[in-house]
């Protein structure tokens, strides 16, 4: 687990994955110590049914991937962030997170990224952290800029269109 001022990084196990898959909010709860959730926490239900199978299939270390965030004082889950797997040969790590829009405009998305990446730096063969925004001015890019990260290029993705890439080195 990671711990921010506001934030808890809880790793998400796959108990709560398959909670999460089966939008089985008490069980969820539960697992997670009683908490709420905040509306729309979650945008990409498809990416925890993809890291539910593949944890189920290949025995992974689930620290390089999901992990739900959880507001301390309103003891409520808020959104989810984690890494794109374990870190690759070149020692990048690539990072994403999604705050829900009650929570956001409160710097708890820079929180988290924040802690991503201060945890990935624990880490020597960890070598730089990326990230992938939107390729327009939005807040992902504000968050991305305020904590360092300098723009690389702009690419094509097949699945979203334009984007820009981003890195923040050791």
């Amino acid at each position: 687990m990671l711990s921010t001022e506001r934030l808890l990084l809880v790793p998400a196990s796959l108990p709560m994955l398959d909670a999460i898959v089966k939008e089985d909010w008490p069980t969820l709860s539960t697992l997670l110590g009683g908490v709420n959730f905040a509306d729309n926490w979650f945008h990409f239900p498809e990416a925890f049914v993809w890291l539910r199978d593949y944890a189920l299939e290949f025995p992974i270390d689930l620290s390089w991937w999901n992990y739900l965030v959880l507001h301390q004082k309103d003891h409520c889950i808020i959104g989810t962030c984690g890494y794109k797997g374990a870190p690759g040969p070149d020692g990048s790590i690539e990072i994403g997170y999604e705050i829900a829009e009650p929570y956001q405009n409160q710097k708890l998305g820079t929180e988290a990224a924040q802690a991503l990446c201060t945890y990935a730096f624990t880490f020597e063969m960890v070598q730089s952290v990326c990230a992938n925004t939107l390729a327009e001015e939005n807040p992902s890019v504000k968050l991305l800029r305020t904590l360092n990260f300098q723009f690389v290029q702009e690419t094509t993705d097949i699945e979203v269109g334009k984007i820009w890439e981003w890195v923040k080195m050791r």
